[in-house]
């Protein structure tokens, strides 16, 4: 009798570690999808169920399910090419503020160029305006003459 008890005790302690491995692999496959859930990542139905289809490819998709839940990140989006977009965005903000101080010079250009032709036609306008006057005058001397 005494056999049998120990017979159990192992069998009990043999179907424990089965089940234990069992949930043990369930948790771990299950990881890359409550990574996703957690960073609302917008294919986590999609990780969760290649996570079940990994169970039965020998794990073989696993480390790639880990690398597409972990490269979402709910502020920046995708995060592939961050730094990337921060250096082309620095770049844009050099190149249009290059492009802000061009303008702002061609404007002062241009304003000064206005006042210069304000200037000169006013000399003309000043010019035609005496001539006009000495025009009516001997206008007005062949007249009473």
């Amino acid at each position: 009798m005494g056999d049998r008890t120990l017979d159990f005790v192992a069998l009990g302690v043999l179907c424990f570690v089965v089940v234990t491995i069992i949930y043990g692999v369930i948790y771990i496959h299950d990881i890359p999808y409550e990574i996703a859930k957690k960073r609302k990542h917008p294919h986590q139905d999609a990780i969760h169920t290649a996570g079940w289809v990994s169970l039965f490819l020998m794990h073989t998709i696993w480390p790639f399910l880990w690398i597409w839940a972990t490269l979402y990140k709910p502020e920046t989006g995708w995060g592939l090419r961050v730094k990337e977009l921060q250096e082309t965005a620095a770049a844009t903000d050099e190149l249009r503020a290059k492009q802000v101080e061009e303008l702002k010079a061609r404007i002062a250009d241009m304003e000064l160029e206005s006042k210069k032709q304000q200037a000169l036609y006013a000399r003309h306008l000043q010019q035609l305006n005496s001539r006009l006057v000495k025009l009516e005058a001997q206008s007005a001397e062949k007249r009473e003459g």
